[in-house]
Protein backbone atom coordinates (compact mmCIF):
# COMPACT_ATOMS: atom_id res chain seq x y z
CA UNK A 1 0.00 0.00 0.00
CA UNK A 2 1.45 3.08 -0.93
CA UNK A 3 1.02 6.02 1.89
CA UNK A 4 0.74 9.62 2.23
CA UNK A 5 0.96 10.83 5.89
CA UNK A 6 0.65 15.12 6.68
CA UNK A 7 0.17 16.43 10.11
CA UNK A 8 -0.62 12.87 11.95
CA UNK A 9 -0.18 13.53 15.58
CA UNK A 10 -0.66 11.44 18.53
CA UNK A 11 -3.68 11.04 20.70
CA UNK A 12 -2.96 13.01 23.64
CA UNK A 13 -5.85 14.42 25.59
CA UNK A 14 -6.03 13.56 29.24
CA UNK A 15 -8.73 13.31 31.79
CA UNK A 16 -8.74 15.33 34.97
CA UNK A 17 -9.15 13.88 38.46
CA UNK A 18 -12.22 13.67 39.65
CA UNK A 19 -15.64 12.32 39.70
CA UNK A 20 -18.14 15.47 38.73
CA UNK A 21 -19.93 16.69 35.69
CA UNK A 22 -17.03 18.43 34.11
CA UNK A 23 -15.59 16.81 30.74
CA UNK A 24 -12.65 18.17 29.62
CA UNK A 25 -11.00 17.40 26.51
CA UNK A 26 -9.10 18.78 23.55
CA UNK A 27 -8.83 22.34 26.11
CA UNK A 28 -12.88 22.93 26.10
CA UNK A 29 -15.30 22.17 29.02
CA UNK A 30 -18.60 20.88 28.64
CA UNK A 31 -21.18 20.08 31.34
CA UNK A 32 -22.09 16.68 30.72
CA UNK A 33 -24.29 14.48 33.36
CA UNK A 34 -22.87 11.15 34.38
CA UNK A 35 -19.39 12.21 33.39
CA UNK A 36 -17.02 9.50 35.57
CA UNK A 37 -13.11 12.10 34.80
CA UNK A 38 -10.09 9.56 34.57
CA UNK A 39 -6.99 9.92 36.64
CA UNK A 40 -3.93 11.96 35.61
CA UNK A 41 -1.33 10.23 34.06
CA UNK A 42 1.97 10.13 32.18
CA UNK A 43 1.19 10.91 28.36
CA UNK A 44 1.82 8.14 26.32
CA UNK A 45 4.66 8.68 23.50
CA UNK A 46 3.41 9.47 19.86
CA UNK A 47 3.07 6.11 17.54
CA UNK A 48 6.37 5.71 15.09
CA UNK A 49 5.68 6.14 11.40
CA UNK A 50 6.25 2.11 11.72
CA UNK A 51 3.80 1.29 14.47
CA UNK A 52 0.85 4.03 12.11
CA UNK A 53 1.85 2.12 9.28
CA UNK A 54 1.02 -1.58 10.37
CA UNK A 55 -2.03 -0.33 12.23
CA UNK A 56 -3.29 0.66 8.66
CA UNK A 57 -2.69 -2.41 7.18
CA UNK A 58 -3.30 -4.28 10.14
CA UNK A 59 -7.11 -2.48 9.77
CA UNK A 60 -7.28 -2.85 6.19
CA UNK A 61 -6.59 -6.96 6.57
CA UNK A 62 -9.37 -6.92 9.68
CA UNK A 63 -12.26 -5.49 7.19
CA UNK A 64 -11.18 -7.84 4.35
CA UNK A 65 -11.29 -10.81 6.36
CA UNK A 66 -14.81 -9.18 8.14
CA UNK A 67 -16.14 -8.99 4.56
CA UNK A 68 -15.58 -12.05 3.23
CA UNK A 69 -17.16 -13.66 6.32
CA UNK A 70 -20.42 -11.37 5.70
CA UNK A 71 -20.20 -11.22 1.19
CA UNK A 72 -22.32 -13.87 0.68
CA UNK A 73 -25.09 -11.30 1.73
CA UNK A 74 -26.74 -9.12 -0.90
CA UNK A 75 -25.37 -5.81 -0.14
CA UNK A 76 -22.86 -5.31 2.33
CA UNK A 77 -21.45 -2.16 4.24
CA UNK A 78 -18.47 -1.75 6.99
CA UNK A 79 -16.67 0.30 8.43
CA UNK A 80 -13.43 -1.28 9.45
CA UNK A 81 -11.95 1.78 10.99
CA UNK A 82 -14.77 1.81 13.37
CA UNK A 83 -14.84 -1.95 14.70
CA UNK A 84 -11.22 -1.92 15.06
CA UNK A 85 -11.50 0.96 17.15
CA UNK A 86 -14.15 -0.48 19.70
CA UNK A 87 -12.40 -3.57 19.90
CA UNK A 88 -9.28 -1.80 19.63
CA UNK A 89 -10.96 0.05 23.18
CA UNK A 90 -11.28 -3.20 24.92
CA UNK A 91 -8.01 -5.43 23.82
CA UNK A 92 -5.79 -3.36 26.23
CA UNK A 93 -8.29 -4.76 29.24
CA UNK A 94 -7.57 -8.59 27.81
CA UNK A 95 -4.57 -10.80 28.63
CA UNK A 96 -3.74 -14.53 27.82
CA UNK A 97 -6.06 -16.04 25.19
CA UNK A 98 -8.24 -13.50 25.47
CA UNK A 99 -5.82 -11.12 24.02
CA UNK A 100 -4.10 -13.13 21.76
CA UNK A 101 -7.31 -13.81 19.65
CA UNK A 102 -8.79 -10.48 19.64
CA UNK A 103 -5.49 -9.34 18.69
CA UNK A 104 -5.01 -11.96 16.00
CA UNK A 105 -8.64 -10.99 14.56
CA UNK A 106 -7.15 -7.78 14.29
CA UNK A 107 -3.99 -7.99 12.54
CA UNK A 108 -1.84 -6.56 14.95
CA UNK A 109 1.49 -7.34 16.48
CA UNK A 110 1.61 -4.48 18.10
CA UNK A 111 1.45 -4.14 21.83
CA UNK A 112 -1.89 -3.21 23.10
CA UNK A 113 -1.31 0.18 24.50
CA UNK A 114 0.53 0.75 21.53
CA UNK A 115 -2.22 -0.57 18.83
CA UNK A 116 -4.49 1.98 20.47
CA UNK A 117 -2.66 4.63 20.14
CA UNK A 118 -2.18 3.99 16.74
CA UNK A 119 -5.40 3.98 16.20
CA UNK A 120 -6.05 7.45 17.71
CA UNK A 121 -3.25 8.94 15.61
CA UNK A 122 -4.45 7.57 12.51
CA UNK A 123 -7.35 10.15 12.73
CA UNK A 124 -6.20 13.04 11.09
CA UNK A 125 -8.81 15.71 9.57
CA UNK A 126 -9.07 16.34 5.82
CA UNK A 127 -7.21 19.33 4.64
CA UNK A 128 -10.15 20.69 3.00
CA UNK A 129 -13.02 21.96 5.18
CA UNK A 130 -15.41 21.31 3.18
CA UNK A 131 -15.20 17.71 3.84
CA UNK A 132 -16.45 16.36 6.94
CA UNK A 133 -15.05 13.60 8.93
CA UNK A 134 -15.23 12.90 12.70
CA UNK A 135 -14.98 9.96 14.68
CA UNK A 136 -16.27 10.00 18.23
CA UNK A 137 -15.26 6.99 20.83
CA UNK A 138 -17.59 6.69 24.00
CA UNK A 139 -17.27 4.09 27.20
CA UNK A 140 -20.34 3.93 28.91
CA UNK A 141 -20.02 2.11 32.68
CA UNK A 142 -22.13 0.58 35.00
CA UNK A 143 -22.52 3.23 38.41
CA UNK A 144 -20.53 2.21 40.72
CA UNK A 145 -18.52 -0.50 38.67
CA UNK A 146 -14.69 0.03 39.77
CA UNK A 147 -13.27 0.58 35.97
CA UNK A 148 -9.42 0.87 36.18
CA UNK A 149 -7.83 4.29 36.20
CA UNK A 150 -4.74 3.20 34.30
CA UNK A 151 -7.31 1.49 31.28
CA UNK A 152 -9.65 4.99 31.88
CA UNK A 153 -6.18 6.67 31.31
CA UNK A 154 -4.98 4.81 27.96
CA UNK A 155 -8.41 5.33 26.29
CA UNK A 156 -8.27 9.45 27.24
CA UNK A 157 -4.91 9.44 25.81
CA UNK A 158 -5.91 7.22 22.54
CA UNK A 159 -9.08 7.93 21.61
CA UNK A 160 -9.74 11.22 23.62
CA UNK A 161 -12.90 9.76 25.56
CA UNK A 162 -13.75 10.22 29.31
CA UNK A 163 -16.43 7.40 30.89
CA UNK A 164 -20.18 7.62 31.09
CA UNK A 165 -21.61 6.13 33.83
CA UNK A 166 -25.43 5.00 33.34
CA UNK A 167 -28.06 2.09 35.16
CA UNK A 168 -27.55 -0.92 33.37
CA UNK A 169 -28.86 -3.13 36.40
CA UNK A 170 -32.28 -0.64 37.44
CA UNK A 171 -33.27 1.07 34.21
CA UNK A 172 -31.53 -1.61 31.14
CA UNK A 173 -33.79 0.08 28.53
CA UNK A 174 -33.09 4.17 29.37
CA UNK A 175 -29.56 3.12 29.27
CA UNK A 176 -29.49 1.54 25.90
CA UNK A 177 -32.00 4.14 24.97
CA UNK A 178 -29.02 6.89 26.07
CA UNK A 179 -25.97 5.02 24.79
CA UNK A 180 -28.12 4.49 21.07
CA UNK A 181 -29.12 8.85 21.14
CA UNK A 182 -25.45 9.21 21.67
CA UNK A 183 -24.09 7.16 18.89
CA UNK A 184 -27.09 8.64 16.54
CA UNK A 185 -26.17 12.50 17.37
CA UNK A 186 -22.84 11.44 16.26
CA UNK A 187 -23.73 9.94 13.38
CA UNK A 188 -25.43 12.79 11.91
CA UNK A 189 -29.21 11.11 12.56
CA UNK A 190 -28.28 7.92 10.14
CA UNK A 191 -27.37 5.84 12.57
CA UNK A 192 -30.51 4.88 14.93
CA UNK A 193 -30.89 2.29 17.83
CA UNK A 194 -27.12 0.63 17.52
CA UNK A 195 -27.86 -1.76 20.01
CA UNK A 196 -30.97 -3.99 20.20
CA UNK A 197 -33.59 -4.75 22.66
CA UNK A 198 -31.63 -7.66 24.85
CA UNK A 199 -28.14 -6.38 23.56
CA UNK A 200 -27.69 -4.25 26.90
CA UNK A 201 -29.42 -5.44 29.58
CA UNK A 202 -29.29 -5.45 33.55
CA UNK A 203 -26.09 -7.50 33.31
CA UNK A 204 -24.53 -4.71 31.00
CA UNK A 205 -21.71 -3.96 33.06
CA UNK A 206 -19.83 -1.62 30.21
CA UNK A 207 -20.94 -0.73 26.71
CA UNK A 208 -18.26 0.79 23.94
CA UNK A 209 -18.97 3.01 20.69
CA UNK A 210 -17.68 4.55 18.18
CA UNK A 211 -19.10 6.49 15.43
CA UNK A 212 -18.36 7.74 12.13
CA UNK A 213 -19.56 10.21 9.95
CA UNK A 214 -18.78 11.42 6.77
CA UNK A 215 -19.98 14.14 3.77
CA UNK A 216 -17.51 14.42 1.11
CA UNK A 217 -17.93 16.11 -2.45
CA UNK A 218 -16.57 14.41 -5.60
CA UNK A 219 -13.64 16.55 -6.66
CA UNK A 220 -15.45 16.74 -9.61
CA UNK A 221 -19.27 15.86 -9.46
CA UNK A 222 -21.49 13.55 -11.74
CA UNK A 223 -23.62 16.23 -14.04
CA UNK A 224 -27.21 15.17 -13.17
CA UNK A 225 -28.08 16.32 -16.98
CA UNK A 226 -25.87 13.15 -17.49
CA UNK A 227 -27.47 11.16 -15.63
CA UNK A 228 -29.47 7.89 -17.45
CA UNK A 229 -31.64 4.76 -16.83
CA UNK A 230 -29.43 2.20 -17.69
CA UNK A 231 -29.62 -1.99 -17.04
CA UNK A 232 -27.88 -3.40 -14.21
CA UNK A 233 -26.62 -7.21 -13.95
CA UNK A 234 -27.85 -8.90 -11.06
CA UNK A 235 -25.98 -11.86 -9.69
CA UNK A 236 -28.84 -14.24 -10.14
CA UNK A 237 -29.28 -13.13 -14.18
CA UNK A 238 -31.69 -10.09 -13.93
CA UNK A 239 -31.38 -6.84 -15.30
CA UNK A 240 -33.27 -3.85 -13.60
CA UNK A 241 -32.88 -0.26 -14.83
CA UNK A 242 -31.12 2.05 -12.16
CA UNK A 243 -30.15 5.37 -12.22
CA UNK A 244 -26.10 5.39 -13.67
CA UNK A 245 -24.18 8.67 -13.30
CA UNK A 246 -21.99 9.56 -16.43
CA UNK A 247 -18.33 11.18 -16.82
CA UNK A 248 -15.13 11.35 -18.82
CA UNK A 249 -12.49 12.30 -16.78
CA UNK A 250 -8.64 12.07 -15.74
CA UNK A 251 -8.90 9.39 -13.27
CA UNK A 252 -7.01 6.70 -11.34
CA UNK A 253 -7.48 3.70 -13.29
CA UNK A 254 -6.25 0.03 -13.23
CA UNK A 255 -7.57 -3.22 -15.15
CA UNK A 256 -5.89 -6.94 -13.82
CA UNK A 257 -6.29 -10.58 -14.46
CA UNK A 258 -6.34 -12.00 -11.05
CA UNK A 259 -6.17 -13.61 -8.65
CA UNK A 260 -9.70 -14.72 -9.10
CA UNK A 261 -10.85 -13.04 -11.72
CA UNK A 262 -10.51 -10.75 -14.16
CA UNK A 263 -11.28 -6.69 -12.56
CA UNK A 264 -11.57 -2.94 -13.30
CA UNK A 265 -10.56 -0.49 -10.40
CA UNK A 266 -10.97 3.47 -10.24
CA UNK A 267 -10.62 5.75 -8.45
CA UNK A 268 -13.05 8.74 -7.31
CA UNK A 269 -11.01 11.31 -4.99
CA UNK A 270 -13.30 14.06 -2.53
CA UNK A 271 -12.43 17.85 -2.74
CA UNK A 272 -9.11 18.34 -1.38
CA UNK A 273 -7.22 14.88 -2.30
CA UNK A 274 -6.75 13.31 1.15
CA UNK A 275 -10.07 10.73 0.80
CA UNK A 276 -11.11 8.88 -1.74
CA UNK A 277 -13.95 5.79 -3.03
CA UNK A 278 -12.77 3.08 -4.84
CA UNK A 279 -14.48 1.00 -7.38
CA UNK A 280 -13.16 -2.18 -8.01
CA UNK A 281 -15.57 -4.32 -10.68
CA UNK A 282 -14.96 -7.99 -11.33
CA UNK A 283 -15.80 -9.15 -15.17
CA UNK A 284 -19.36 -10.10 -15.58
CA UNK A 285 -20.02 -13.85 -13.78
CA UNK A 286 -16.70 -13.64 -12.00
CA UNK A 287 -17.90 -11.53 -8.99
CA UNK A 288 -17.76 -14.86 -6.90
CA UNK A 289 -14.50 -15.67 -8.06
CA UNK A 290 -12.86 -12.42 -6.78
CA UNK A 291 -15.00 -12.06 -3.44
CA UNK A 292 -13.45 -15.37 -2.91
CA UNK A 293 -9.86 -14.45 -3.56
CA UNK A 294 -9.89 -11.49 -1.91
CA UNK A 295 -7.44 -10.68 0.89
CA UNK A 296 -5.35 -7.60 2.03
CA UNK A 297 -2.55 -8.38 -0.30
CA UNK A 298 -4.42 -8.89 -3.16
CA UNK A 299 -6.41 -5.06 -2.64
CA UNK A 300 -3.07 -3.71 -2.28
CA UNK A 301 -2.23 -5.13 -6.13
CA UNK A 302 -5.55 -3.48 -6.76
CA UNK A 303 -4.75 0.17 -5.61
CA UNK A 304 -1.02 -0.10 -6.23
CA UNK A 305 -2.07 -0.39 -9.75
CA UNK A 306 -3.95 2.80 -10.64
CA UNK A 307 -2.63 5.19 -13.05
CA UNK A 308 -3.96 8.43 -13.99
CA UNK A 309 -6.17 8.09 -17.26
CA UNK A 310 -8.72 9.60 -19.17
CA UNK A 311 -11.96 6.75 -18.75
CA UNK A 312 -15.53 7.47 -20.24
CA UNK A 313 -16.82 6.32 -16.82
CA UNK A 314 -20.63 5.32 -15.81
CA UNK A 315 -21.51 4.70 -11.96
CA UNK A 316 -24.65 3.99 -9.83
CA UNK A 317 -26.33 5.58 -7.86
CA UNK A 318 -26.56 3.79 -4.41
CA UNK A 319 -27.48 3.47 -1.11
CA UNK A 320 -26.76 0.99 1.44
CA UNK A 321 -28.11 0.28 5.09
CA UNK A 322 -26.65 -2.35 6.97
CA UNK A 323 -27.37 -4.06 10.67
CA UNK A 324 -24.54 -6.74 11.59
CA UNK A 325 -24.96 -8.74 14.77
CA UNK A 326 -21.05 -9.84 14.40
CA UNK A 327 -20.67 -12.37 17.24
CA UNK A 328 -20.21 -14.83 14.92
CA UNK A 329 -18.41 -13.62 12.51
CA UNK A 330 -16.03 -12.67 14.66
CA UNK A 331 -16.10 -15.95 16.33
CA UNK A 332 -14.84 -17.15 12.64
CA UNK A 333 -12.21 -14.90 12.70
CA UNK A 334 -10.75 -16.85 16.00
CA UNK A 335 -12.69 -14.63 18.96
CA UNK A 336 -14.38 -17.24 21.03
CA UNK A 337 -12.82 -16.80 24.58
CA UNK A 338 -13.47 -13.48 25.45
CA UNK A 339 -17.35 -14.79 24.50
CA UNK A 340 -17.09 -17.47 27.08
CA UNK A 341 -16.26 -18.09 30.72
CA UNK A 342 -12.71 -18.57 30.04
CA UNK A 343 -12.43 -14.71 28.98
CA UNK A 344 -9.93 -12.48 30.93
CA UNK A 345 -10.22 -8.99 30.75
CA UNK A 346 -9.17 -8.12 34.61
CA UNK A 347 -7.11 -5.38 32.81
CA UNK A 348 -10.84 -3.44 33.10
CA UNK A 349 -11.30 -3.92 36.87
CA UNK A 350 -9.19 -4.61 39.78
CA UNK A 351 -8.08 -7.97 40.80
CA UNK A 352 -10.77 -10.23 42.50
CA UNK A 353 -14.10 -7.70 41.08
CA UNK A 354 -17.27 -9.45 40.95
CA UNK A 355 -19.16 -9.72 38.49
CA UNK A 356 -16.57 -10.80 35.96
CA UNK A 357 -16.28 -9.18 32.85
CA UNK A 358 -17.41 -10.94 29.70
CA UNK A 359 -17.41 -9.52 26.33
CA UNK A 360 -21.53 -10.27 25.12
CA UNK A 361 -22.00 -8.65 22.08
CA UNK A 362 -20.27 -6.84 19.18
CA UNK A 363 -22.37 -4.71 17.09
CA UNK A 364 -22.00 -2.86 14.13
CA UNK A 365 -24.92 -0.30 11.52
CA UNK A 366 -23.81 1.08 8.57
CA UNK A 367 -25.42 3.84 6.02
CA UNK A 368 -23.30 4.60 2.76
CA UNK A 369 -25.23 6.81 0.18
CA UNK A 370 -23.61 7.92 -3.30
CA UNK A 371 -24.76 10.53 -5.46
CA UNK A 372 -23.85 12.94 -8.55
CA UNK A 373 -22.51 15.07 -5.82
CA UNK A 374 -20.60 13.14 -3.36
CA UNK A 375 -21.20 10.14 -0.14
CA UNK A 376 -22.38 10.77 3.08
CA UNK A 377 -21.36 7.51 5.02
CA UNK A 378 -21.89 6.68 8.64
CA UNK A 379 -21.07 3.22 10.96
CA UNK A 380 -21.97 2.99 14.48
CA UNK A 381 -20.11 0.15 16.13
CA UNK A 382 -20.90 -1.04 19.70
CA UNK A 383 -19.60 -4.00 22.08
CA UNK A 384 -20.84 -4.67 25.49
CA UNK A 385 -19.64 -6.17 28.43
CA UNK A 386 -21.53 -8.17 31.04
CA UNK A 387 -21.67 -10.13 33.45
CA UNK A 388 -22.76 -13.74 32.38
CA UNK A 389 -21.25 -15.43 29.11
CA UNK A 390 -23.50 -15.68 26.00
CA UNK A 391 -23.68 -19.48 24.27
CA UNK A 392 -20.77 -19.63 21.81
CA UNK A 393 -21.55 -17.93 18.31
CA UNK A 394 -21.56 -20.19 15.66
CA UNK A 395 -19.05 -19.28 12.62
CA UNK A 396 -20.89 -18.88 10.85
CA UNK A 397 -10.05 2.33 -20.14
CA UNK A 398 -13.79 1.58 -19.99
CA UNK A 399 -15.84 1.28 -17.00
CA UNK A 400 -19.32 0.65 -17.04
CA UNK A 401 -20.51 -0.05 -13.55
CA UNK A 402 -23.20 -2.33 -14.52
CA UNK A 403 -22.66 -5.64 -12.48
CA UNK A 404 -22.10 -6.58 -9.15
CA UNK A 405 -18.61 -4.72 -7.17
CA UNK A 406 -16.62 -3.89 -4.02
CA UNK A 407 -16.41 -0.65 -2.70
CA UNK A 408 -13.94 1.35 -0.22
CA UNK A 409 -13.38 4.45 0.78
CA UNK A 410 -10.13 5.42 2.43
CA UNK A 411 -7.67 8.21 4.07
CA UNK A 412 -5.18 8.56 1.13
CA UNK A 413 -2.30 9.89 3.20
CA UNK A 414 -2.59 7.22 6.09
CA UNK A 415 -4.08 4.52 4.05
CA UNK A 416 -7.01 4.20 7.07
CA UNK A 417 -9.49 2.07 5.24
CA UNK A 418 -13.32 3.91 6.75
CA UNK A 419 -15.79 1.96 4.38
CA UNK A 420 -15.45 -1.34 2.82
CA UNK A 421 -18.19 -3.27 1.10
CA UNK A 422 -19.83 -4.14 -2.10
CA UNK A 423 -23.33 -3.69 -4.12
CA UNK A 424 -24.79 -6.32 -6.14
CA UNK A 425 -28.04 -4.66 -6.57
CA UNK A 426 -28.28 -0.98 -6.36
CA UNK A 427 -32.32 -0.86 -5.62
CA UNK A 428 -31.32 -2.62 -2.13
Amino acid sequence: MRIRRTGLAAGAALLAAALGLTLALGGGEQRQPGILLTAAAAPEPAPSAAELTATSQATEAFGVDLYRALAQQQNVALSPAGLAAVLGMLLPSAHGTTQQELATALRTRLPADRYAMALGALRAQPGDKRVVLKQSDTLWAQHGYPVRQDYLALLAAAFRTGVRTTDFAKDPDGSRNAVNQLVEQQTGGLVKNLFAPGQLDSGTLLALTDALYLKADWETPFKAADSTDQAFHRLDGSTPEVRMMHQNDDLRYAAGTGPGAPWQAVELPYVGGDLAMDLVVPDQGDFDAFRGALTGPVLDQVLGALTQTRIELAVPKFSLQSDEDLNGALAGLGVRTAFSTAADLTGLVPAGTSPKPVLTSVVQKAVVQVDETGTTAAAGSGAAVGATAVAPPRVSARLTVDRPFVFLIRDLRSGQLLFLGQVTDPQG
